[in-house]
Formats: C-alpha cells, structure tokens, sequence
C-alpha cells in the first residue's frame, strides 16, 4: 500500500499551525458555532436561564436584608428584627435551591451538547478520505475529540453560567448602587475604564496564546499516538530513548507554551483585583466619612459596601472567565476546522445508481494519477483494462509500479486526476462511495484487527450474520481450527490490533471478513503475504473456490498465487507493460517472466 510518510515534528512549532493558521483565534465570535448544538435543547438552556437569573436576583436582594437587620438594632422591635433575620434566611435558602438547580441544569447542557460535538467531529472524520489523514496525524485528532471538548465542556458547564450570572450581578449592583449612594457609585465608576484596558490589551495576547497551547498539547498527542502505536517497532530498533527525547520535546513545548499563558492571565488577574479592591477602600474611606457627618446611616453604607464588593467580585469573576473563554473559542475553532474540512472525494449532488443487478464489471480507462501528498510524482499513467464479472485478474510488479494504487482507486479513497472507473458501466464519480464500497469485499496487505473477539472481527465484514454464518466464513478461509484452539473459541478476545494472534492468523480473519461480506468484486491485496505454506495453500484454494463467481483482483508479489488467475496484468513505472496467462507471459521473455524465473529459481534453492 502507498501510505504517507509520518513526517518529523520541528521542535520549534506544532505541526500544520504556523503564526498565519493561529491569528484566527481574534475574538470570542467563534463561540457562536457553538450555538447550532444548544438550539435543541432549548427548554433545558431556558430552565438554567430562569434559575440563574432567580439566583442572581435573590443575591442581589440579600443585602437589603443585611441593611434593614443592622438598622433594626436601633430603632425596630424585637419582633420585626426577628422577621427580619427569618427573611435573610429564607432568602438565603432560596438561593441555595437556585443555585443547585442552575447547576444541574448548566452542567446536563453541557454535557448533552459535548456529547453531541464529538458525535459529530468523530461522524466527519471517521467517512474522509485517506488525502485528510496525510495532512494530520490521528493522534491530533484524537486530541480535539477530547481535550478540546473538554474545555468547550468546561465553557458551557460553568464558565458561561457563571459569566451570565456575575453579568447580571455586575449590571444590577450597579444600578443598586446608584440608587443606594450616586455619590460612591461615581466614584466607583471612575475605576471602569482602568479595569477595562488591562483586559483589552493582555486579553488579546491572551488569546494567541490559548490557541498555540491548544496546538502544542494536540502535537504531543499525536506524537505519542504514533509511537504507542508502533511499540513493537520503537522497542526493535531500540528507538525507545529518541522517541522519549522527542515526546519530551514536544511536550516541554507544551508546557512552555502554558506557562507563558498562565503568566500573562495572572498578571492580568493580579492587575485588575488589585485596581478593583484598591477602589473599593478608597471609596469605603469616603463612606465612613459620610456616616460620621450623618449623611447616611451605617446599614447604607455596609449595604453599598457589600454591593461594590459584589460588582468587584463579578468584575474579577469575569476576567478569570474571559480567559477560559479565549481557550474555548479557540478549541472551538480547531473543532470547526474538522466539522468544515473539505474532503477531496466527494459523493456527487445527484448520484447515479448503480445496476440492481451486481454484476462486478471493471473499466479502467487511461486513468492517470499522482498522490495528494506527491502531486509531481505520477503513480499510474494512462491505466486501461476491463475486468468481465465473475474473472479473475492478478496485478504483478515491483513494488512501487501501482498495482496497490489500483484498489485504492477501486474503493474510490483517491479520484483518478485524469480518466475514469467504472463498476457495472457507472463511473465511481457519479455514485456515492457507500454503494460502490457495498459490492466490494477487500483484504488488505496488513490486516486491522480491532480490540475485540474473533466473531466480532469476522462479522465485522457483515453485522447482521449469523453465528453459523461466521463459522461458514472462517471454515472457507482456513481459520476454524486455530479460532477452534484458543481459550474461548470464536468469543476469544484477541487484544487491541489482535495482538494475541500470528500475523498468519490476523490474514486469515481478514480473508474470513471478506468472505462473510458475500460482495460481487473481492480485492486481495497479497492476502497470503503473511502465510506459512501449508496455510497459503488452504487459503490459495479458499480463495480459487471464492473467486468462481466473482470478479477478482489479485495483487501479489509471489507469483505462485497467481498462476492460475484468468490474466495477469504486469505493471512498471505506472504503466501495463504486459498482459497475458502466467504461461503466456513466461514465454514472452519479459519481466514478469525474469520475475518468475528470480521467483522459482529461489524457491527451489531454498527447497
């Protein structure tokens, strides 16, 4: 198979995001995308709405009790001070409902939405083509799954409840204020526009920097995706203090990028709390003055000095949140960057059906090609050939000629940049992948084995089988005796990636999925490459008694697996230099014949 090649990460930035891809993270407006997957639950966002709003009036109501208690012990009776102390309490208890009821409602928002995004990230991602995967790396996707949504979660679970909540609380305390002391409240008002220029200057740094955090931390990601995930591989050439040196770096990065943006939210923190509360004395100063020349009693001046406390609570409580709402809206953005990825091969507006009847008919014709990742490099020039239903064809070459390229481009993960692909007289490009791919059964040169047992992989190829149908299928593919073996038989779990299996047994599974999808065209891509030769052998007649009555196409490197194809198809440099039966082509003295004779000549060396 042509597979991209993982290419090494600079030390110096996260990949695929220079300084022109991170400017994008200017304001909060990307938020706003947000909106889309809240609009469903609009009774649950109206509830917590209600019960914020009710909490932020009842502690806004809370010190005018406070007043009217400490003015009471001068001039009430014992009894309406009692009242007035059983109305604090009730007002108090109230707002603890409020409070848990905002709370859980926020938080359930939160999550359903959350859930709903990474359905729909992972929905995107999981049905693009090869092309998108060679321009990121899975581990960063993986992280903008997670760590991404969880600062979305974090965003609508808490920070924009508590934001709404401290606005209201900012907005009402005020004009409390105002109607408590004009005088303390202008003066208050004095300390806006010193508040607000440390938010607007260090906030946009603030911004690029949550971004390029987001970035480094999506790196480190997909850097350790990629070595655990080829362990085997690091642990063999003993690559295992590069790969920690690499991880290091790049997570060294990560926590260098943080640092520099914690340090600038503290700073802004430090700044606007130390402005605010110096405000506050200030302006307490002036009161205890007044209430000294009687201008205003004392429980009007504990009440304005627990409202400017309150308004500078929600003024810090907003610049806290302002910088987790700078991450999010940057998450946010790397979320819509995969929600809004245009994938280059796409089902058409109008799609053709194909025939009802399968029939398996291939036509390529002078189809030309280059990968996205290597434009000026032309993997196949000017390809054409016919495959009839029910024939078998083998694609035979050196490696690198295209012969992999061919399936790939018969499950349509490329389009052909010239020429086209027909199956059953309907070109690829005007049907949708799904029904070519559904007449197509494939086994891979390295077959995927998923974390669980052995029917669940071989069902993989067909959900709605049968358990004897399963069995049918591995009987077929020469793997019922040794799934027979394990401990649990067929329900025997066989790790992540079928680790607990041989790599003959990971073949044979793979060639039992493709049998069990009883699809009109199979695609064995050197589907005994992993073989011993008594199990080839069973798996070679497998496959013969398969391909009676489908239409085949065989790629191999050993040409013992393909003598008895109907035609060969002899590949080179992109081209069919050849074409003919495997007795055909030996008489013709060409490659394919001086690859049999390195072939046979070798094996009966080795014999």
């Amino acid at each position: 198979m042509a597979d991209a090649q993982a290419q090494a990460t600079p030390p110096d930035m996260p990949p695929g995001n220079g300084e022109k891809e991170r400017a994008k993270s200017r304001n909060l407006g990307a938020l706003r995308t947000l909106i889309p997957y809240i609009a469903p639950y609009g009774r649950l966002a109206a509830g917590a709405v209600v019960a914020l709003v009710l909490t932020a009036a009842l502690s806004l109501i809370l010190p005018l009790a406070v007043r009217r208690v400490i003015d009471a012990f001068q001039s009430e009776t014992a009894t309406i001070l009692d009242a007035y102390f059983g109305a604090a309490v009730g007002i108090a208890g109230l707002l603890a409902l409020g409070t848990g009821l905002r709370y859980y409602l926020v938080t359930l928002l939160g999550e359903r939405v959350v859930a709903d995004i990474r359905k729909s990230v992972f929905d995107r991602t999981i049905g693009m083509s090869p092309a998108f995967f060679e321009q990121i790396m899975t581990g960063e996707v993986l992280s903008r799954i997670t760590t991404d949504t969880t600062l979305i979660l974090s965003v609508i679970g808490s920070s924009v409840s508590i934001a709404l909540r401290n606005a209201l609380i900012l907005v009402g305390g005020l004009v409390l204020m105002l109607l408590t002391s004009a005088k303390l409240t202008g003066l208050v008002l004095l300390l806006v526009p010193l508040v607000l220029v440390p938010i607007l200057v260090l906030g946009r740094r603030l911004r690029r920097l949550s971004r390029e955090n987001q970035d480094w931390i999506a790196a480190s990601s997909g850097n350790a995706s990629e070595a655990l995930l080829s362990v085997q591989t690091v642990q063999a050439f003993t690559h295992e203090r590069e790969s920690r040196a690499t991880f290091a770096g790049v997570t060294e990065r990560s926590f260098d990028s943080a640092k520099t943006r914690v340090g600038v939210r503290a700073l802004m923190t430090v700044i606007i709390i130390f402005l605010v509360f110096t405000g506050i004395v200030g302006i307490l100063w002036v009161g205890a003055r007044d209430v000294r020349a009687d201008l205003m009693t004392t429980g009007t001046l504990v009440q304005f000095v627990i409202y400017a406390v309150m308004v500078a609570g929600a003024v810090a409580a907003l610049s806290e949140i302002f910088g987790e709402l700078q991450r999010a809206a940057g998450a946010s953005e790397r979320l819509v960057e995969l929600l809004n990825a245009i994938d280059t091969v796409q089902d058409p507006a109008a799609p053709q059906p194909l025939p009802e009847r399968a029939e398996g008919r291939i036509a390529f014709r002078d189809v030309r090609f280059s990968y996205p990742a290597r434009p000026g490099i032309s993997v196949l020039d000017g390809v054409s050939f016919e495959v009839k239903p029910g024939e078998t064809v083998a694609l035979v070459g050196p490696s690198g000629a295209g012969k992999s390229t061919v399936l790939q481009l018969m499950l349509r993960f490329y389009d052909p940049d010239g020429g086209s692909i027909t199956l059953d007289g309907v070109d690829l490009r005007d049907t949708t992948r799904e029904a070519a791919r559904r007449r197509i059964a494939l086994v891979p040169q390295d077959p995927v084995i998923f974390a669980a047992t052995a029917r669940e992989n071989i069902r993989f190829g067909r959900p709605a089988a049968t358990d004897a149908e399963v069995e049918a299928a591995a009987r077929a593919a020469a793997a019922h005796g040794f799934l027979s073996a394990l401990p649990d038989g067929y329900d025997t779990y066989v790790g992540e990636r079928g680790v607990m299996l041989s790599g003959g047994q990971k073949q044979r599974i793979a060639l039992a999925r493709a049998i069990l999808r009883d699809a009109p065209v199979l695609l064995l891509d050197e589907a005994t490459s992993a073989l011993d030769a008594e199990s080839e052998r069973a798996v070679q007649e497998a496959v013969e008694a398969l391909s009676a009555d489908r239409t085949t196409l065989i790629v191999a490197h050993r040409l013992a697996t393909v003598k008895k194809a109907d035609r060969i198809l002899v590949f080179e440099a992109g081209r069919i230099v050849a074409t003919g039966t495997h007795d055909e082509l030996v008489a013709e003295g060409g490659l394919y014949a001086r690859l049999a004779r390195l072939q046979f000549t070798e094996g009966l060396a080795a014999e």
